[in-house]
């Protein structure tokens, strides 16, 4: 005859047999979840760390070169963006390049390009090259973002089309990952700043989005 009470104590013991399967499961998962998370964490770290030194060659090869050709250009001390100022290579509200623009860009484009697909550790790190046009934050925001876009187009059309282009391997690197960005007055602080009319010159490295990049404040 069965005995009731044997019987409810086997499943009690199944039961805490099987609670205690399913904890050292989960204790499992969990262990394995944290161990890939690190992981994650470890190479987000050791990508970030190989993006500040290729961006430090890149920085120091570029003011090298910048001032070797006396080329009068701004570099962002912590990004190696290059900035040219509105006012040397445009007329005001126009996005046509004028006599001034198209020297510098004669100068600045051919040594650019030699330094990004020359320099080691840089040149295989390149993903894009992106031309930024910026603008103060005066006027119409629909007028200033076209404005933006229009010349920060003119200046990399000049750049590939239009110019003498001593070295025609680079000039077709720099097609490949030229990018036109207009960003307006998106960037821009308050009021009407010379320093925010800009076009702008940008890598984006591998691993990076486009998202990173324009949370750096120029």
């Amino acid at each position: 005859m069965l005995n009731p009470l044997k019987s409810e104590n086997n499943y009690e013991e199944q039961g805490e047999e099987n609670s205690a399967t399913y904890l050292s499961i989960g204790d499992l998962m969990s262990g394995l979840l944290m161990f890939f998370a690190l992981l994650f964490i470890t190479a987000l770290i050791q990508l970030n760390e190989a993006q500040k030194d290729i961006t430090r060659i890149l920085i120091a090869q570029l003011e090298g070169q910048l001032k070797a050709n006396d080329i009068a250009a701004s570099i962002d001390p912590n990004t190696g963006d290059i900035s040219l100022r509105d006012s040397i290579l445009f007329e005001k509200n126009s996005y046509k390049l004028n006599s001034q623009g198209e020297k510098i860009l004669q100068k600045l484009i051919p040594v650019y390009s030699k330094v990004i697909f020359e320099t080691p550790n840089v040149k295989d790190q390149v993903e894009r090259v992106i031309i930024e046009g910026h603008t103060s934050a005066y006027g119409k925001p629909d007028f200033n973002m076209e404005l933006s876009v229009m010349r920060a187009w003119e200046v990399a059309k000049y750049s590939l089309y239009q110019m003498p282009f001593p070295n025609k391997y680079y000039k077709s690197l720099l097609e490949k990952k030229i990018m036109v960005v207009g960003r307006g007055k998106n960037d821009a602080k308050p009021g009407d700043l010379p320093i925010d009319r800009k076009v702008v010159f940008r890598i984006q490295f591998k691993g990076q989005s486009l998202g990173q990049l324009n949370t750096i404040k120029d």
